[in-house]
């Protein structure tokens, strides 16, 4: 019998509500990381100024990203020395692995100290170095910093570029609709964490202020969330490493 209780008639309920799901997920795919990308990338191209300014980093699909707000002067060893002696965990970069590693963390509330953190980009290339500090027992909160090295150095040292930013959450991106975390938007807080952990391990020769680094003080990153800041760049000379130490003549 093919009645309305029968199992047959089950399975083929099922079975629908299957192809339903899965058409629901390719439609959500298709649109959150081919279509809304694509019209960005159509938007910023017919007006640059949708891109932000060279203070700013980028998605990869061209979408403003989080706004520079500090700089690290010295060598890759004394920024990683540096970084690690504060408290700073080297993040992994995003890998499908990486990905689902998340995933199963934030639902089963686990830490992840070397957590992935997305790409962005700046000098037209991802970050060259990325740290974290996880918050309680879950990534779904977390400090964390990207640093790019700029092409010119300050009294013959290298300048890292770095965005500073909290990690609020775990959410969809409110442009893209992909997963992504959402920020918090007091970007300067962050970095005057980074510099006050700096300085009080020791860490800095001198921290140097650029006010008006910034003209304009507030924005949206690629995910749509909002951020402020007062406008200022920090930049921090810092103590070199032993071993990047110029032997004693």
């Amino acid at each position: 019998m093919n009645g309305p209780g029968s199992p047959r008639s089950w399975e083929g309920r099922w079975h629908r509500r299957l192809y339903a799901i899965g058409g629901f997920l390719i439609v959500y795919l298709a649109i959150a990381y081919l279509a809304l990308p694509l019209l960005w990338r159509t938007a910023i191209h017919e007006d640059p100024k949708l891109a932000g300014g060279p203070h700013l980093t980028h998605t990869a699909n061209g979408i403003a990203g989080d706004p520079i707000n500090i700089a690290l002067v010295g060598s890759e060893a004394d920024v990683i020395h540096a970084m690690i002696d504060t408290g700073w965990y080297p993040a992994d970069p995003v890998t499908f692995d990486s990905s689902v590693r998340i995933a199963v963390d934030t639902v089963l509330r686990r830490p992840d100290d070397e957590a992935p953190v997305s790409p962005l980009y700046l000098f037209g290339r991802k970050e060259d170095l990325a740290f974290e500090q996880p918050v309680g027992d879950s990534p779904r909160q977390r400090h964390h910093v990207r640093f790019w090295r700029w092409d010119q150095e300050l009294e013959e040292r290298p300048v890292w570029f770095g965005s500073a930013t909290f990690d609020e959450r775990v959410g969809l991106s409110y442009t893209t609709g992909q997963v992504t975390h959402h920020i918090g938007p007091d970007v300067d807080a962050e970095r005057d964490r980074i510099v006050a952990e700096l300085q009080q391990a020791g860490e800095v020769e001198r921290v140097l202020w650029k006010d008006g680094f910034h003209e304009k003080l507030s924005g949206r990153n690629g995910g749509g969330d909002p951020w402020h800041t007062d406008g200022r760049l920090a930049g921090v000379f810092l103590a070199p490493f032993p071993a990047t130490r110029a032997p004693t003549p």
